[in-house]
């Protein structure tokens, strides 16, 4: 008998259909799996007939063949266990094919018959939908995942008896609700709070500069001076992460298999902070069959870079094309991927090796060629596309053991809201539209200067030597300071404090 049944293989971050087909017919015992299985899947026959047997299920006794369709679609991971298993009891008789219609199945088996959860459930779950199927059945671990999709129907099973007794009607179970409701509420809740931060009140306001418009910083500091306490707490001043947005970064997550047993959505905003000693490709992703990297992992949060030119230059020159779109394509030669990339990039570094030229409480053991070679570490196209580069010094004595708390994110972010509440009417759209993010166009249309601002920043690009993407960045900072500000158009005042933000790339490293 043929049995056909379906399910869903992981290219990325997107979920692909796939057709399982399971023919079993007499001759010599043996299963034959095709349509171009990864090793992964092809050991999976040895762990479904084991779990068949040991769950007392009669396994096929003569010629079985498994068919995974499309034939050109490479197929990887354990989430084939569960359709195969089930075609071979639709093709040897104890299931009936009627059973499964409406169905798709995902899910991975152990020896003993219970399932696993699988990577990717979230995207499979939102390609089911859109393909019109109608009910999912898979591991019970992954039911919340899935079930966010709220036009699904999704059953959850801890193991393959219980899934062929949800499929045959002799097990009672109801579909798996999620309240989204309830998943909302629990979105932005965090644990620190900028109010522990004493002092600091310049770099707490390019922060909420930063933050307002969706600008890159670079601080540089003394070690021990604040600016990893500073960079954590970013994503606290940043906008409440909506349930779209949530959506779009948990799938990410999902596929890639850091989303938390039992969690169905990320509650708040993502904050990576990978290691320097991190690949090009952990960084932006890759691999054979390309996956997302760190970028794609802060997607609608926040990619903290501490100790900026100990990472490894190929690492850092990689950022460049998703800093300025927002995505990044990596291409294999079989396939390419897309994946979303549109983050904060907050990044801190001393000012020399030692970490103390400029410290008066410290002296600097530097020369100025070990100075110059730390910071020529950093290219200057990458330099150029961070918006605000700031100084975080040393917090007096006085600050730190003050009693009264520094401003708190609450404070903060309400500021950044209005700014951008401004930002939103100006762009329309879903508020995804920043300052950071304007086209060259939309920059001649909304950052128009004056003459007393046209000599200011033709004096600022001259005794600076800015690039002409430095221009552009200047005018971007000096829009969102306008915004916070409440004002209509650019004024001297704003565009001289965008252009304090860039003066010390060029104060520290020489061209």
């Amino acid at each position: 008998m043929l049995a056909k049944l379906g399910a869903f293989a992981l290219v990325g971050i997107d979920a692909v259909p796939v057709e399982v087909e399971v023919d079993a017919a007499a001759g010599l015992p043996k299963t034959i799996l095709v349509g171009l299985p990864e090793l992964a899947v092809r050991e999976s026959i040895h762990r479904i007939e084991r779990a068949l047997a040991n769950l007392g299920y009669q396994r096929p006794s003569g010629r079985t063949i498994i068919n995974l369709a499309p034939a050109d679609l490479r197929k990887d991971a354990g989430a084939f266990d569960l359709p195969i298993a089930m075609g071979m009891l639709v093709a040897t008789g104890q299931l009936l094919p009627e059973q499964l219609r409406d169905f798709a199945l995902v899910g991975e088996l152990a020896l003993d018959g219970s399932l696993r959860p699988i990577k990717g459930m979230l995207s499979i779950s939102m390609a089911a939908r859109n393909l019109g199927v109608k009910k999912l059945l898979v591991p019970a671990a992954n039911a919340r995942e899935a079930a966010v999709v709220t036009e699904m129907t999704v059953y959850g099973a801890d193991s393959l008896s219980d899934a062929v007794g949800i499929l045959s009607g002799q097990l009672d179970v109801e579909p798996v609700n999620v309240q989204l409701e309830d998943l909302a509420a629990k979105l932005n809740s965090y644990d620190i709070d900028f109010a522990d931060v004493r002092g600091q009140d310049f770099a707490k306001r390019a922060l909420v500069v930063a933050s307002a418009g969706s600008h890159n910083v670079l601080m540089i500091g003394s070690p021990g001076s604040g600016k990893t306490m500073l960079a954590r707490r970013v994503p606290t001043i940043l906008p409440p992460l909506t349930p779209g947005e949530s959506l779009e970064t948990t799938r990410i997550y999902s596929a890639t298999g850091r989303l938390n047993p039992g969690e169905a959505l990320l509650a708040t905003r993502p904050f990576r902070s990978p290691h320097h000693t991190i690949s090009d490709a952990g960084m932006v992703g890759g691999g054979s069959t390309p996956a997302p990297g760190e970028i794609s992992l802060a997607h609608h949060g926040v990619l903290f870079l501490d100790e900026l030119p100990e990472f490894n230059r190929k690492s850092l020159e990689v950022l460049r094309q998703p800093l300025e779109e927002g995505r990044v394509t990596i291409s294999r030669a079989l396939n390419s991927s897309t994946f979303p990339a549109s983050f904060i990039l907050v990044a801190a570094m001393n000012p020399c090796p030692c970490g103390y030229m400029g410290d008066a409480k410290h002296a600097c053991k530097c020369n100025p060629m070990m100075v110059e070679r730390y910071m020529g570490r950093i290219s200057g196209p990458l330099l150029d596309r961070i918006d605000l580069h700031i100084e975080v010094p040393a917090v007096p004595y006085q600050e730190l053991a003050a009693r009264q708390d520094g401003t708190s994110s609450a404070t903060m972010r309400e500021q950044v809201l209005r700014a951008r509440a401004v930002q939103a009417r100006r762009f329309g759209g879903d508020g995804q539209k920043l300052n950071g993010r304007m086209t060259s166009r939309q920059l001649r249309k909304h950052c128009v200067l004056d003459a007393e601002g046209q000599k200011l920043l033709q004096s600022a690009m001259e005794q600076l030597g800015l690039s002409a993407r430095a221009h552009d960045r200047i005018l971007r900072v000096a829009r969102t300071i306008a915004d916070l500000e409440g004002a209509e158009t650019i004024q001297s005042s704003h565009l001289s404090e965008a252009i304090g933000y860039r003066s010390l790339d060029r104060k520290l490293w020489a061209r």
